[in-house]
C-alpha cells in the first residue's frame, strides 16, 4: 500500500492491520481444540518440500475419520517422512505414524500436562499477536510523523492523533487478552 496522506487514510489502515491481528488470533486459537480432533489444529504446520516451506494442506488431505483421529493422505510418497516430521516437531505435542501414504495423527487424551502444553501454545499466540499489534502501533507513529514533516498535518494534530493511535493499540490489546483468558479457561475445562 502507499503511504498515507492523510490521517483518515493512515486510521484506517491501522484499524485495518490491527483487527486483522486479532482475526489471525482467533484463527490460530481454533486449532488449538480441547476435546475433538479439528482439521484446523494441523494448518499452522508448516513442511519443508521442494526446497520451501509450504503449509501441509498444500501437500496433502486432511481428514477426521474419528473423533480423536487426524490423518493427511500425503499426495507425493516422497513428502511423507517430511510430513511426518514436521508434524511431531510443531510444538503440538503430537505423534504421528505413517501407514502407506496416510499419516495417522492420534489426538492425545488431555491430560492435566496436555492441557498446559495447550496454554503455552496459546499464550505463545497471543504474544505473536500482541507484537504484532505492537509493530503496527509504531508504523502509525512513524506515519504520523511523516504526515507532519510532509506538511499534512500539524504538531497539535501529531500529539491529539498519538493518543489516538494509542488507545486503539490499548483496544486491540485488551482484545487479544480476552481471547486468551477465554482460550485458557476453555483449555482448562473438563
Amino acid at each position: 500500500m502507499a503511504a498515507p496522506t492523510n490521517w483518515s487514510d493512515l486510521r484506517s489502515d491501522l484499524h485495518r492491520r490491527m483487527d486483522s491481528a486479532v482475526e489471525v488470533l482467533k484463527k490460530e486459537f481454533s486449532g488449538l481444540r480441547s476435546g475433538r480432533a479439528s482439521t484446523s489444529l494441523l494448518e499452522p504446520v508448516v513442511v519443508e518440500a521442494y526446497g520451501s516451506a509450504m503449509p501441509i494442506s498444500q501437500c496433502g488431505t486432511i481428514g477426521v475419520p474419528e473423533p480423536r483421529m487426524l490423518t493427511v493422505q500425503v499426495w507425493d510418497k516422497g513428502l511423507i517422512k517430511a510430513v511426518e516430521k514436521a508434524i511431531r516437531e510443531s510444538g503440538l505435542g503430537l505423534n504421528p505414524s505413517v501407514d502407506g501414504q496416510l499419516v495417522r495423527v492420534p489426538i492425545p487424551a488431555l491430560n492435566e500436562e496436555r492441557r498446559k502444553e495447550l496454554q503455552k501454545v496459546a499464550g505463545k499466540y497471543a504474544e505473536q499477536a500482541r507484537v504484532s499489534v505492537r509493530n503496527v502501533r509504531r508504523d502509525g507513529m512513524d506515519g504520523l510523523k511523516k504526515l507532519a514533516k510532509d506538511g499534512h498535518i500539524s504538531e497539535d494534530e501529531i500529539h491529539k492523533h498519538e493518543k489516538e493511535v494509542q488507545s486503539l493499540t490499548d483496544d486491540t490489546i485488551k482484545k487479544l487478552d480476552d481471547l486468551l483468558a477465554h482460550k485458557e479457561k476453555e483449555i482448562m475445562q473438563v
